[in-house]
């Protein structure tokens, strides 16, 4: 995989040296501008629509965050009684996620840097990956589906950016315009060449589409 590592390693760098304040900022209460905001609304519900594919309890149940960010995601499955597993490629995200956890939750909670898709962080029930796939292609998303899928019980839900005109001109200007400070170019993917590449186990959860946040929400069956 690698396209994977090289994608990945971009990805580290922005998140970890360039982006670090954006996202802390972006995932707490504080006030951000316009467009900014309707990123938050939109990932708050598309987080909801993610929880919503695993059960209400998940006491006893060991699920991967994959791509923690900054652990609001973990937070809630913490919160639902899940051993945790949060990851994430940045370790400066991690510590913010570490320090964000509640008190309660805490003993729930492992958290790591690094890989997301790491042989060591064990086996699980759930996976979630949350716009952690998104810059990936096709071939890299199915790999990386088929090595956390060979470790999972039950499910892989994750999101990917949708072939939609909005995000294919801003597919078109980041391959046109690269700049080192900007976020890696997300990859638009329509739903039936990335079915196929994983062996046609992918299950339509739903879209959101708020201001400047589009993301679909798929799950992979094992």
């Amino acid at each position: 995989m690698n396209d994977y590592s090289t994608t990945r390693d971009r990805v580290e760098h922005y998140f970890d040296r360039t982006a670090t304040h954006t996202w802390e900022r972006l995932t707490s209460s504080a006030p951000v501008s316009r467009i900014r905001q309707t990123v938050r609304e939109g990932r708050d519900t598309m987080r909801a629509k993610m929880l919503w594919r695993l059960p209400k309890d998940l006491t006893g149940l060991r699920v991967l965050d994959a791509g923690c960010g900054a652990g609001q995601m973990t937070a809630e499955l913490a919160a639902r009684g899940a051993q945790v597993m949060a990851v994430d490629i940045s370790p400066q995200l991690v510590e913010i996620a570490r320090k964000r956890l509640p008190p309660e939750h805490q003993d729930r909670v492992t958290f790591a840097s690094g890989d997301m898709l790491a042989d060591d962080l064990g086996r699980f029930d759930y996976v979630v990956a949350m716009d952690s796939l998104i810059y990936y292609t096709d071939a890299d998303i199915a790999a990386a589906l088929d090595r956390l899928g060979a470790r999972t019980r039950h499910s892989v839900v994750f999101t990917v950016a949708p072939r939609t005109p909005f995000l294919m001109a801003f597919w078109t200007m980041g391959k046109l315009f690269p700049r080192s400070d900007r976020s890696p170019v997300m990859i638009p993917h329509p739903f039936q060449p990335l079915n196929e590449a994983t062996g046609g186990r992918l299950v339509k959860v739903g879209r959101v589409s708020r201001g400047f946040y589009i993301s679909e929400c798929l799950e992979f069956r094992p």
